[in-house]
């Protein structure tokens, strides 16, 4: 695939890394054209960050730890998705 043009799956790849990590310059430039294409992609960049979210306050209010990488392989193993 052209290197500005990214698949859903790379896009999706992309979404999640963009949470923990800083992306390139290249990957924020292709990330930000194919949501511009792709609304599957950017409801699933919101739906992402609500979970993450919720995740985080719920932690936070119960004064528990959780790891939320864990826990989000966890629920695409569970789900059947590659992680």
């Amino acid at each position: 695939m052209n290197k500005l043009f990214l698949s859903c799956l790379k896009a999706t790849e992309l979404i999640e890394k963009k949470l923990l990590f800083k992306l390139s310059v290249q990957e924020r430039v292709q990330l930000k054209i194919h949501k511009m294409m792709c609304d599957a992609c950017t409801l699933f960049e919101k739906q992402s960050n609500t979970l993450g979210k919720a995740i985080s306050e719920s932690s936070k209010k119960e004064n528990v730890t959780i790891d939320v990488n864990n826990l989000k392989k966890d629920i695409l193993k569970k789900i059947g998705e590659p992680e």
